[in-house]
């Protein structure tokens, strides 16, 4: 097994637990059943359909955010690869692998976007941290590079090369 010399996770940031979850979709419904009650104490009672349509809209579309939490991306790199781990919402992992000796970081500048990180190594071209946001993108970008050089460019500290003092 090689040595893993340098490892980051980037997962999406997700502010909302699954207990915040559980109060923001009751809050809705709750607010949802009061404006409901209204309309139908004054006749207006096709509203509630519409309300409850709502709802369940809502309810999907939060959970699909929650269900995106799994989404996470690991690199890993070695003195043999750079490994790139995906997995998807669905819990799904992909591997892809770069050659070290060959590997590029390189931060590409979007005008008006955040920019886009890229790994480069033999005619293959990978994007990692679409998730981060600039700050943390160029501090992986940053990271990367360090390891990255620090594995091309290793000090030897051989004591017989020493200058004796």
């Amino acid at each position: 097994m090689d040595p893993i010399v340098f490892e980051a996770e980037v997962t999406p940031h997700r502010s909302l637990s699954a207990r915040g979850l559980r109060r923001v979709l009751g809050f809705v419904a709750a607010v949802s059943l009061c404006t409901t009650s209204v309309f139908w104490y004054l006749g207006a009672w096709p509203i509630a359909g519409f309300n409850g349509g709502e709802i369940l809209l809502a309810m999907v579309l939060f959970r699909m955010h929650a269900r995106s939490r799994r989404q996470r991306e690991v690199l890993l790199l070695s003195n043999q690869a750079l490994r790139i781990v995906r997995t998807d919402a669905k819990g799904r992992d992909s591997e892809s692998r770069l050659s070290p000796g060959w590997l590029n970081v390189i931060l590409q500048e979007r005008p008006g976007r955040v920019p886009g990180l890229f790994l480069t190594s033999r005619g293959q071209h990978v994007e990692v941290g679409a998730a981060l946001g600039e700050p943390e993108k160029r501090d992986l970008a940053q990271a990367l590079s360090e390891a990255v050089h620090r594995l091309k460019n290793p000090v030897f500290d051989n004591p017989q090369l020493r200058a004796e003092a």
